[in-house]
């Protein structure tokens, strides 16, 4: 009988999605777990990305690997005509892909500076730190599992 593979919980969920952005050079690359803060979803990735076009295409990796590795599919894509802030919705996590005026302007971290952020491994965070300090100036490497 073929061993049955675990299946992952948004958390993993999150954590794939992130990696998936870091393939694809996302840079600055967080995952917050938001749950405790609001009611609509669990977990937010974020990412950014330098020109609309590989916005688009961290935004197509993430769905392309969440599809294949955990079965699902986003609910609902917004932003694909100017590509310079791309949202995923899959329900318990929405990844948003940004430009970075974009993120600079909408500062989500800033916002959900009281949501923990997820621990992710440290080829994702060096492999997408773009300055050596986050968004808010603090230092890339995220503490404490949610």
């Amino acid at each position: 009988m073929p061993k049955e593979e675990p299946r992952l919980d948004v958390q993993g969920f999150a954590r794939i999605a992130a990696e998936a952005a870091a393939e694809k050079k996302g840079m600055d690359v967080v995952a917050l777990f938001v749950g405790d803060l609001l009611v609509v979803t669990d977990y937010f990735v974020i990412a950014t990305g330098a020109t609309d076009r590989q916005v688009s295409s961290i935004a197509d990796e993430v769905e392309d690997q969440l599809r294949e590795k955990c079965g699902i599919k986003p609910i609902g894509r917004e932003g694909e005509r100017e590509n310079t802030w791309v949202l995923l919705d899959f329900g318990d996590l929405v990844v948003h892909v940004f430009q970075p005026s974009e993120r600079d302007f909408y500062r989500l971290e800033k916002l959900w500076s009281d949501a923990p952020r997820l621990d992710l491994p440290a080829d994702v965070i060096n492999a997408t730190a773009s300055t050596g300090a986050g968004e808010d100036g603090s230092e890339p490497a995220v503490a404490g599992d949610a």
